[in-house]
């Protein structure tokens, strides 16, 4: 079905959302169904502990893959004032996001929305996070990388498959609207914190090749699939190569019940990816050339269901780099993201962009402590496969390095939902 002026309702939902803003939430409630109301919700104590509990929600393809919302609003806050929150700000924040509990249900045709704080959020007071909470202050992970930190004190993300709700619950948190979704909500984050950075993004196949026209980072005639929920051309989230919600939650101290969140930006830059690069080599570069070898991937990956076989490949980085002088990204990373049982390490729900009119992807990932996820992504480099073969080089036939560059990366406590308004390092409430 499409609009009047010729956009289909998907596409003007993600143009609302990147848009942002009064006009964009009034656009959609003229132009969305008012016969299909936004579900509410039943208050915090009927949602889950975790702020970072979808997965039960979530909408799952064929295979048992879990698919992320549709809409994603990236919200870095600073705390108003110096030195530590007092109450006043604490009851602001709680507020806000209790009326959010009440005026949405908790899901993908509701709303998923968590705050987390980062270690300068930390550092506002005078005692240490506890040892059960690894969240050091981010730091480069490569020698070529030179990321801005995102240290602001808080980081709001917000995800539905309804622009309309994501855009209620903004607005009704920076304080621009009183009510959302027919609930009233008394305070608002603006009454604690400003917003610095607003950020969008989405998770959607053929969004990305719908939106890669004229688009910084894509070359033209735009080559990306129809079939791909990434600009890269493939699909990702696969179950078996994801971290399950309750391996990436703190099991025990004052936080127990939460889990740690990075959120990286990296701009991609897909000339050369898809005009120097045949499918057999985005496919060796992407996972393995062992994938490539076997012919296990067919065109954007949907045959390989709910896991992508990288396990198998692992162990043979240094080889692969001898033999066919290249490395797959999935290889790489999944060296370090199993734990010596096997399990996955890192729950990724990360999703793609055109933030500053350009391709690009906001990475979430979950994972218990920050060292794990640093881990993960020194393993990317492809250090040992650089030294055994001068014909890959930092950059070059080493996975998906040579196309993608982090611009940005914050990591952030996500704390249970009854200590997400201001917490103190040993986890009760600020002031």
């Amino acid at each position: 079905m499409t609009d009047t002026d010729g956009l289909s309702r998907r596409e003007f939902g993600k143009a609302a959302v990147a848009a942002g803003g009064a006009a964009a939430l009034s656009a959609c409630v003229e132009r969305l169904d008012p016969a299909d109301p936004i579900p509410s919700g039943d208050g915090a104590a009927a949602h889950p502990t975790g702020q970072h509990e979808w997965n039960e929600f979530l909408r799952t393809d064929d295979a048992g893959n879990h698919r992320l919302p549709r809409h994603h609003v990236f919200l870095y806050c600073s705390v108003s004032g110096g030195g530590t929150p007092g109450t006043a700000a604490r009851e602001s924040v709680a507020g806000a996001f209790d009326a959010l509990d009440e005026a949405f249900a908790w899901g993908p045709e509701g709303l998923f929305h968590s705050v987390g704080y980062s270690p300068a959020y930390f550092d506002r007071y005078d005692g240490s996070l506890p040892d059960s909470v690894d969240l050091p202050h981010p730091e480069p992970l490569a020698p070529f990388e030179t990321p801005t930190f995102d240290e602001q004190d808080l980081l709001v993300h917000l995800a539905s498959d309804r622009p309309d709700a994501v855009l209620a619950a903004e607005e009704a948190l920076t304080g621009e609207r009183d009510r959302a979704n027919g609930v009233a909500v008394p305070s608002a984050l603006a009454g604690a914190a400003t917003v610095d950075s607003r950020r969008t993004g989405f998770m959607e196949v053929g969004k990305p090749h719908a939106e890669g026209d004229d688009l910084s980072g894509v070359p033209q005639p735009n080559p990306i699939p129809e079939e791909s929920p990434l600009f890269m051309g493939f699909v990702a989230g696969l179950r078996a190569n994801q971290a399950t919600e309750s391996y990436v939650t703190l099991p025990e101290g004052p936080f127990a019940g939460g889990t740690t969140k990075v959120v990286s930006n990296w701009r991609q830059r897909l000339n050369d990816w898809y005009g120097e690069q045949g499918d057999e080599e985005r496919v060796t570069e992407m996972f393995s050339p062992g994938h490539t070898a076997r012919g296990l991937v067919e065109g954007v990956g949907e045959n390989l269901g709910d896991d992508s076989g990288v396990d198998a490949f692992i162990d043979d980085v240094v080889a692969d780099a001898e033999e066919y002088g290249r490395v797959g990204h999935a290889q790489k990373a999944a060296r370090a993201n199993r734990d010596e049982d096997g399990n996955v390490r890192l729950l990724r729900r990360h999703v793609e962009s055109t933030d500053d009119d350009a391709a690009s992807l906001h990475f979430p990932a979950l994972q218990r402590g920050i060292t794990a996820f640093e881990e993960v992504r020194r393993a990317m480099n492809g250090t040992d496969a650089t030294a055994a073969t001068p014909a890959v080089r930092q950059r070059v036939n080493n996975g998906i390095l040579e196309y993608i560059f982090v611009r940005r990366r914050g990591y952030f406590l996500i704390p249970p939902r009854d200590l997400r308004a201001l917490p103190r390092p040993v986890g009760g409430a600020g002031g």
